[in-house]
């Protein structure tokens, strides 16, 4: 039995509009904020001089498409699918730490987690979520209602192991979670297709800001670190970068 078989498409369509309004609005903002030396601390001068990158451009093209690969992904995963989620199982933002949104049906409490891809946990942060769920479970018995934990992973697939201790709470990831929400085992696709053309409207103020951002690193690298010839000054990368 589903936990929401009557979901609203256009009240999908607009948790979408947000979400990607959030998305993009963070994923800017991170990009307008960098400044070469933030930067350069973090990574290793010795593999950039390995792979014979000499030129502040070469540099700054890689360290930002790394960024914004490694940004984009943490943000989006914390902007887009939780709304969403909510939004198609009619739930509420849950209060109970560690779950992210609850439904109340019937007679019977949902405590969701809802999760990006399936390899977001190690054996802490799964212990971490066990005791979140057994907190929410003790509310769940006070009111004397069931209690339903679901970990919902947003995309991919999860394989359930019959080895161990059998798991007290759900683990269900791509098709298997949209379905659980909604009812709907179509209902994955159905997501992709409602955003439409949503995405287009960001784009080209994401590329303004990617090229300005490329524009003032190189600046910053070659007045940092190069040489009055262009040359890149590595023995003052690499103490600014590992010296005391």
């Amino acid at each position: 039995m589903p936990i929401n078989n009557n979901y609203d498409e256009q009240t999908i369509v607009k948790s979408i509009a947000v979400a990607l309004e959030e998305f993009y609005s963070a994923l800017i903002a991170k990009v307008d904020q960098l400044n070469i030396k933030s930067i350069m601390k973090r990574k290793n001068p010795y593999l950039f001089r390995a792979k014979a990158m000499n030129g502040a451009a070469q540099i700054v093209d890689a360290i930002l498409a790394a960024f914004v690969s490694s940004s984009e992904e943490t943000i989006f995963g914390n902007v887009f699918f939780e709304p969403i989620a909510t939004a198609a199982s009619q739930g509420q933002k849950a209060l109970a730490e560690g779950v992210d949104i609850m439904v109340e049906r019937d007679n019977t409490i949902y405590a969701i987690a809802v999760k990006s891809g399936t390899s977001v946990f190690n054996a802490s942060s799964k212990k971490k979520q066990e005791q979140n769920f057994m907190a929410a479970q003790k509310l769940a018995q006070q009111v004397h209602k069931r209690f339903v934990p679901i970990i919902g992973y947003s995309y991919g697939k999860k394989k359930v192991s019959d080895r161990g201790v059998p798991k007290f709470y759900q683990e269900l990831a791509g098709q298997d979670f949209w379905t659980e929400l909604t009812g709907d085992d179509k209902f994955y696709i159905k997501l992709i297709r409602y955003m439409g053309t949503l995405p287009e409207k960001y784009v080209e103020e994401f590329e303004k800001s990617y090229q300005k951002a490329a524009n003032r690193l190189v600046k910053e690298f070659t007045t940092e670190f190069c040489l009055e010839d262009g040359s890149i000054d590595w023995e003052k990368l690499v103490e600014f970068n590992s010296g005391k």
